[in-house]
């Protein structure tokens, strides 16, 4: 007997999910739109589920996130603590989230938004960059899969990279940061900050007014993680008062961003709609069915989150 798989996802993610997923080792269920009973629900894929439903599925074996990220499923603390829960990791995923980083802190690091103004004005803008590659230095927050690629790649190009993280790392030619004591020398020594954590209790408003105020006059910020990392009322206030240059954000407090967010308008903000890497329909699909067969098999899957530390 095939066990059941409920899909609780936004509608054209779910039509997709459902496409590639009904051949598969499960008999698919889209929350909303079928009917089910909740005891016959085996295993549920979600970006972010309905508060208190999975403590109404008494019969659920594990919940798979449609994400990297699985703080749609922790931050509300009504987890059931005992159901395995597995994020989504595609190295295709990793490897678009590092092109992103990458892409901004060389337009940054090359003055592009500059040139682009001389560009629209037709001034012939021809100067010296304002700082030599090899004394620029990117602080990256956090150092799972995504911040290792970024970390190796922005080595090779040359830049001067630092790492904060909970605990110590051990890296050549990566200068390395560690728990609370330490955040302020970290963001301190950092020209350009990519923010890549996890989104937890611990690290949500991480990208405050103090943390901004303990960067260098000048300091970039770039937010690929979660909106609820960054306060963004203290970063255009940072930004107004010319304490920092200039900001990326792929992610947000709200989304989609509001119509009335000062963060479309600003000269000083690049806004792109949380697309520094999508998870391909076909490819989740694959990997959630994946992870069942093995369940089935009594193994456990890859990727399994540790629930208390939110990663």
């Amino acid at each position: 007997m095939r066990p059941n798989l409920l899909i609780i996802a936004p509608g054209k993610w779910s039509s997709r999910l459902v496409e590639h997923a009904k051949s598969g080792a499960a008999n698919v269920i889209v929350h909303g739109q079928d009917n089910y009973r909740p005891e016959s629900i085996d295993y549920v894929l979600s970006f972010r589920p309905p508060p208190g439903l999975l403590k109404s599925l008494p019969n659920l074996k594990a919940v798979f996130s449609l994400g990297a990220g699985v703080d749609g499923f922790l931050l509300g603390g009504d987890y059931p603590q005992s159901i395995p829960l597995v994020r989504f990791v595609d190295a295709s995923l990793s490897a678009e989230m590092t092109q992103f980083v990458l892409m901004h802190v060389l337009i940054h690091h090359r003055c592009q938004r500059l040139f682009d103004d001389g560009q629209r004005r037709r001034e012939w803008r021809q100067m010296l960059l304002p700082r030599r590659t090899e004394d620029t230095r990117v602080g990256l927050l956090g150092l799972g899969e995504i911040g290792s690629m970024v970390s190796s790649r922005l080595g090779e190009l040359g830049f001067q990279v630092s790492s904060w993280t909970r605990s110590r790392k051990s890296i050549p030619n990566l200068k390395s940061f560690a728990g609370d004591g330490e955040l302020a020398s970290f963001l301190g020594q950092a020209d350009i900050v990519v923010c890549l954590l996890a989104l937890t209790k611990e690290t949500t408003g991480i990208l405050n007014a103090r943390a901004f105020a303990a960067m260098p006059k000048g300091g970039f910020v770039i937010n690929v993680a979660r909106g609820g990392h960054l306060v963004e009322n203290d970063l255009v206030e940072a930004l107004d008062s010319s304490h920092l240059s200039g900001a990326v954000l792929d992610v947000f407090e709200t989304e989609p961003l509001p119509q009335t967010s000062p963060l479309w308008t600003h000269p000083k903000v690049t806004v792109t709609p949380h697309i520094a890497a999508i998870s391909q329909p076909q490819v989740a699909a694959q990997y959630v069915l994946g992870g069942i067969a093995k369940f089935e098999r009594g193994e456990k899957p890859e990727n399994i989150v540790d629930v208390s530390r939110g990663y």
